[in-house]
């Protein structure tokens, strides 16, 4: 009989290690495909962006800017591309990301005041993109593959059903010390993100506020980021959204940093 029980409990213990393997296995790949969905839609992407930002005081700042971005793999390799229009103190300044799941991101940007143009850092990957309350990296996105991924929970969010997704970085890393994310179970773009410091306090909040269909992709055409520690929001909407335009890698070149492509930017 002990030799039963003691069986029993070895099998039990087995079966609950090889439950949680593939929770976490499915987690990952939860992860894998809102990356897919909400970074990766079709080949490339072009597309005209109004950003406002709104401080403690309900002052309202406004950034104007075109956006291209080009795959060259589905989860891989990746180029974009932003030319800023408005306002006068940002006009013509450009932002450059090369993307690369194996090694670190090549980022650069153009200040046309003083026709400079300048590598940034991957230390810098978390500042504030162009003062607003999104990172560097929120524009172009944080590989799945960096972070280890769990299932908390399923929820709702708007009357969709999602998973809440645990998210925590494999090596120390500034941007947060736990990501929860709430995914779409049918389209699997993220709906809300929350970010959570070091202490456990929570930072920042995503939110998709807007979801349209796009040539037949679901695309995320309004998103915010509310910074909770600072009391501030700053809200990104896309519009003229095409995709599939056959963008070619030279256009994402120091070159056209200080030249922008008239056949995309006019």
């Amino acid at each position: 009989m002990k030799k039963l029980i003691a069986a029993f409990i070895v099998m039990l213990l087995a079966s609950f290690t090889l439950a949680g393997s593939l929770f976490a296995e499915d987690a990952a790949e939860i992860m894998k495909k809102s990356h897919l969905a909400y970074y990766y839609s079709a080949d490339d992407g072009v597309a005209e962006v109004k950003m406002t930002i709104v401080d403690k005081k309900g002052k309202e700042r406004i950034r104007e800017f075109t956006m291209l971005r080009l795959d060259e793999s589905d989860g891989g390799a990746q180029k974009y591309y932003t030319y800023f229009r408005k306002p006068s103190d940002v006009s013509r300044l450009t932002f450059m990301v090369h993307k690369n799941p194996d090694a670190t991101d090549a980022r650069w940007i153009y200040v046309p005041a003083i026709d400079l143009v300048k590598p940034i850092s991957a230390d810098d990957k978390n500042s504030s993109f162009v003062g607003s309350d999104f990172s560097y990296e929120d524009v172009s996105g944080r590989h799945w593959s960096e972070d280890t991924h769990s299932v908390v929970k399923d929820s709702t969010i708007d009357g969709a059903s999602v998973l809440v997704i645990k998210s925590i970085p494999l090596e120390p890393y500034k941007g947060f010390a736990r990501k929860l994310t709430f995914v779409d179970q049918t389209s699997y773009l993220p709906l809300r993100e929350e970010y959570y410091d070091k202490k456990d306090k929570l930072r920042r909040i995503f939110r998709a506020e807007k979801v349209e269909e796009i040539d037949g992709i679901l695309t995320v055409t309004a998103r915010s980021m509310q910074n909770v520690k600072k009391n501030r929001k700053s809200t990104i909407v896309f519009s003229s959204i095409s995709y599939n335009q056959g963008l070619t890698s030279d256009l994402f070149s120091e070159r056209y940093l200080k030249n922008p492509p008239r056949k995309f930017i006019k």
